[in-house]
């Protein structure tokens, strides 16, 4: 069964432009290194939810615990943060369309 980490945040006022650049040089290139498919990227424009939601893809739920346990993941996860605020993630079984 695959499944699929869906994560969302809200870009830090003071650090938009480095986090689109460390999402874009090393964040989206090291989920898809990983073994991640990602599936979408979501921004709200307007409202009172997260301000980024993205979704990635992988085959099992054994896959997805491997690569969110590994040394690789963390180190991503942890440089991210330097650039967001309210960092969620969950894992759930993929399905098709938009999943929040």
């Amino acid at each position: 069964m695959a499944v699929k980490l869906i994560m969302s945040w809200d870009i830090a006022p003071e650090r938009e432009q480095e986090y689109f650049e460390f999402v874009v040089r090393e964040f989206i290139p090291g989920v898809q290194r990983l073994g991640f498919e990602l599936s979408d990227a979501w921004a709200t424009v307007y409202g009172s939810q997260p301000q980024i939601l993205v979704g990635a893809v992988v085959p099992s739920p054994a896959q997805a615990r491997q690569i969110l346990n590994s040394a690789e993941w963390k180190s991503l996860n942890n440089q991210l943060q330097d650039y967001v605020r309210n960092y969620r993630y969950k894992i759930v079984e993929a399905r098709s369309g938009f999943q929040f």
